[in-house]
């Protein structure tokens, strides 16, 4: 069975779309059977209802269940989730796969929220229900079946994170939601928690540290404002800067996109221009796409309106309609009804009427925003458009094709998702610019790092490595920098969950065949050979052609020059990008592609002993601990005539953890070249602390 990511649908194998919302779903003939993945999983429990079924009768049981599983249901798949199963009065659902998102934890915690919301709709509906809830959500690494069957009853995920769910969900308060550590560190920016007392679960060996969620703090796909200076924008923002002055002097409408991957700062570079531009009397109005929730069509353009208009989302259909009105007539000199009827039925506030086609709703938007920049130079700002649905993508290419003569910007935000949807984004407009946000230097990553650890009150020496590892993205600095400062990982290598959620939601967005390719490439390492690739799962497939794709999406880049004869190199861009994707794949699937790329690689460098350190990684990897070690002893005594002696005295140690004991006389000889290296180790240190002692002649 196949489990449609968009709905949670299962489909027999042999369908291409999902038999219930028609969505095109995954092809698995590339992928693997079970994958590792970091989850959250969601656990909610009816409070006290077992004792009241007891006395109920069964129609009246499941009277009450329906409605509420139902409800359940459709919260949680709002948010991305997956049900993986109702057990009695119980839900468990997981987020995070099949497909991860980016804001895994987030969407669960929000679901969370929606679902406490929801029982109280029902209570006050029917208010003989009394329903009482508990709920908790844990985050952590999870091994994912993806061909499970959720309707034969077989589960999705398995590992800690479901166990520890279940039990914080029993110490979860009665219509409360309680969340474990790794919930609470990627989604504080976003949820307001208060501590809760550690729980003391079954099975652990020290207490679980909890938080109780109380309520979003910002919206769907909002990040909060960082806490340090932007840092290496110059460029970017003077380029914005030239745009809106000309905008301004010759009142000619552009539509600006700024271009870049989760993270890379595309909000922060709009919100200081637009402090710019509104510190220079402009009007700027934000509007955003939003990822899950209440998604509505032309949103990020409704939320706009209603900004002009005064509008708020709690005010009746007809309030609402009047103040549109108001805001309309004071902006247009005739025809101001019609027009407010128009945009009304756009943003999905009016109730009556109907027009024959969409260009009639979308020239009064044009005349909106024609009348609000001729009133004051206005800029847009259109957030996250790669989630916008087609008609606000088609309504915002009308707009800038079509607005003429006044001193309007519409700058757009967009990950580079956008041009899958739509390959000509801003084609043939006589006012486009696509500006690319790239990673910050090197210099400007190390400061950020510095940055935050000294607002966290950390004088720590890792900024250096965190900016390295952060690879120029500040949300991935700034949370890396936040990790170690705080402890939470003890050390930069391992990633925090939002970092691997990011890059995890990138891969599984990929096309299977590119995506298989890149789980092998990553076994390989960071630097990796066609050759090496055409012996494992992707040498079905057209590697010539799929590695194109995938230099042409920036994952990886092809080197001019190659270490192996008459076989093309490849490196991938990011290590981010090869450790989650090697991260994802289960160890039997490791085991056996290190013995592939072992075997490619005997085959290809036996004779170059520089090749043994490699060897032995990928042998021990796969398993092969013999030979591994014999690699390790070659690779040895190469280190050793570089008199690289260090590097020996560890290459031999790593051979004789791997060499079984029963071996003596083997294990004799490593030892005793060991020992002759960590000799030469000691009279090279000696000699060097000689010759800085000794007194250097003097000028003559």
């Amino acid at each position: 069975m196949i489990t449609c990511p968009s709905c949670g649908q299962e489909n027999p194998p042999i369908a291409k779309f999902c038999l219930a919302c028609a969505e095109p779903l995954p092809d698995r003939s590339h992928g693997l059977a079970e994958e590792r993945k970091v989850v959250t999983v969601l656990f909610a429990d009816l409070v006290g209802f077992t004792a009241r079924a007891e006395k109920l009768d069964p129609e009246d049981v499941r009277a009450i269940l329906t409605p509420y599983f139902a409800r359940v249901r459709s919260e949680i798949e709002a948010f991305g989730g997956t049900v993986e199963k109702f057990i009695g009065d119980a839900v468990m659902a997981v987020f995070g796969a099949p497909v991860a998102h980016g804001d895994d934890p987030e969407r669960a915690v929000r679901a969370a929220l929606a679902m406490c919301a929801a029982v109280e709709e029902l209570n006050c509906s029917d208010p003989e229900l009394e329903l009482r809830v508990r709920i908790a959500v844990n985050t952590g690494e999870a091994l994912v079946s993806l061909a499970a069957s959720l309707a034969q009853g077989e589960g999705v995920v398995a590992g800690d994170v479901v166990n520890t769910a279940s039990r914080l969900q029993e110490a979860a308060p009665v219509n409360g939601i309680l969340v474990g550590e790794e919930t609470y560190r990627a989604t504080r920016s976003v949820i307001r928690y208060e501590e809760a007392d550690p729980v003391i679960a079954k099975g652990k060996q020290e207490p679980v540290r909890v938080w109780r969620a109380l309520a979003a703090s910002a919206g769907p796909g909002e990040r909060a404002a960082s806490r340090v200076p932007m840092l290496g924008r110059v460029s970017e923002l003077a380029a914005l800067q030239r745009i809106w002055d000309n905008v301004v002097v010759e009142r000619r409408p552009q539509l600006v996109t700024l271009f870049g991957p989760a993270g890379i700062g595309k909000t922060r570079l709009a919100s200081e221009f637009a402090e710019l531009a509104g510190a220079g009397g402009a009007r700027v109005i934000k509007g955003r796409s939003l990822p899950y929730g209440e998604v509505i069509p032309y949103g990020a353009f409704a939320t706009q309106v209603k900004q002009v208009a005064k509008i708020f989302d709690t005010d009746e259909a007809a309030t609402a309609c009047k103040k549109l009105d108001r805001a309309v007539a004071e902006l247009f000199e005739d025809e101001a009804q019609e027009a407010s009827a128009h945009i009304a039925m756009l943003i999905g506030i009016g109730k009556g009427g109907d027009v024959g086609n969409r260009q009639t709703l979308f020239l009064s938007a044009r005349r909106l925003v024609e009348a609000l920049a001729t009133d004051r130079p206005t800029v847009l700002v259109f957030e996250d458009i790669h989630w916008a649905d087609a008609g606000m993508l088609d309504l915002l290419e009308v707009l800038a094709s079509r607005v003429r003569d006044v001193p309007l910007l519409l700058l757009t935000l967009a990950r580079p998702d956008l041009l899958e949807r739509r390959p000509g984004w801003g084609g043939g407009l006589p006012g486009f610019t696509a500006l690319p946000v790239e990673p910050l230097g090197e210099e400007h990553a190390k400061e950020l790092a510095a940055q935050v650890l000294r607002h966290m009150h950390k004088a720590r020496h890792e900024s250096a490595e965190i900016g390295l590892i952060g690879e120029g993205n500040p949300l991935f600095i700034e949370e890396l920098a936040a990790s170690v400062a705080e402890d939470a990982t003890g050390s930069t290598s391992e990633l925090p969950t939002t970092i691997r959620g990011i890059v995890a939601a990138r891969l599984d967005a990929l096309p299977p065949g590119e995506r298989a390719v890149l789980l092998d490439a990553a076994v390989v390492g960071k630097v990796f050979w066609t050759g090496a690739l055409e012996g494992m799962s992707a040498g079905e497939l057209d590697l010539a052609e799929l590695l194109d794709s995938l230099e042409g999406r920036d994952l990886v880049r092809r080197e001019s020059v190659s270490r192996l004869r008459g076989d093309q190199q490849f490196s991938f861009k990011h290590d981010l990008i090869r450790d989650a994707a090697y991260a994802t794949l289960p160890r039997p699937q490791r085991r056996k592609r290190h013995a592939q790329v072992a075997m490619f690689l005997e085959e290809t460098t036996s004779e170059i002993p520089a090749a043994a350190s490699a060897l032995a990684q990928h042998w021990r990897e796969a398993g092969e601990g013999r030979r591994a070690g014999d690699y390790f002893v070659i690779a040895g005594d190469q280190a050793g005539r570089g008199w690289a002696k260090e590097e020996a005295v560890g290459f031999y140690q790593q051979a004789l953890d791997l060499i079984g004991g029963d071996d003596l006389e083997l294990r004799r000889k490593i030892t005793l070249r060991q020992a002759v290296a960590a000799q030469a180790v000691v009279h090279v240190s000696d000699a060097e602390l000689l010759g800085r002692r000794s007194p250097q002649p003097a000028d003559s």
